[in-house]
């Protein structure tokens, strides 16, 4: 099944919070996730540079830090988000304002917009998505070795099914693989490059990247 772009938030089996992002791609296959400080942005691979003429929407930062929080989303509104939450905006309220201020994408998909924010300090996440025809805003609970997730095509709405219950990755790095291959994410076609935050101290988190 393809269902585009993919964001989870969820808890490692030891209780850490975890935020995810995944690129699955029919029509931009050539990117990579990179990362620079408390950044990771999406873009082209070496190479292929010249896509970006061919879509505004395919190079942006898909997961900034924000003090305790991590913001991980498909488009430029991590950035507006992630601003909102260090002023001292609610995550919820950031979600919300960023996702109306910047829309869904104005390609030939409609292709929705969609977030998720993990917490340091806290056992709630927080799941947004803007469509053609809804705003979806919502706090999830999390708990050990379960994943709420999100993508822009078929799995759309926050829903409790949408939760992947055999979420066994701790470190940054294997919740990259594992929002590649693992768990629910193995029957979700073309993947891409990924990226994840996983809670490392009180207030920080670990980042790490993945290109297929």
């Amino acid at each position: 099944m393809y269902i585009g772009r993919i964001v989870a938030v969820g808890m490692t089996p030891s209780g850490k919070a975890a935020a995810m992002y995944r690129v699955s791609s029919r029509s931009f296959p050539n990117r990579e996730c990179a990362l620079s400080g408390e950044t990771v942005s999406v873009r082209p691979r070496p190479g292929f540079e010249a896509d970006l003429m061919k879509s505004p929407y395919i190079t942006y930062n898909c997961i900034r830090l924000a003090g305790r929080y991590a913001i991980v989303s498909n488009g430029s509104h991590t950035d507006p988000i992630a601003e909102k939450i260090v002023m001292g905006m609610s995550p919820r309220d950031a979600i919300t304002l960023g996702l109306l201020a910047m829309d869904y994408e104005k390609d030939s998909y409609n292709t929705p917009r969609i977030v998720a924010v993990a917490d340091t300090q806290s056992d709630r996440g927080f799941l947004g998505i803007i469509r053609h025809d809804a705003v979806l805003v919502q706090e999830v609970p999390l708990k050990p070795g379960q994943a709420w997730y999100l993508s822009t095509y078929e799995k759309n709405e926050i829903r409790a099914e949408n939760t992947d219950t055999a979420f066994t990755a701790e470190s940054a790095a294997e919740c990259c693989a594992h929002i590649v291959g693992g768990g629910a994410f193995a029957e979700f076609e073309l993947p891409v490059t990924a990226a994840a935050a996983v809670v490392s101290g009180l207030t920080s988190f670990e980042l790490n990247v993945r290109t297929v």
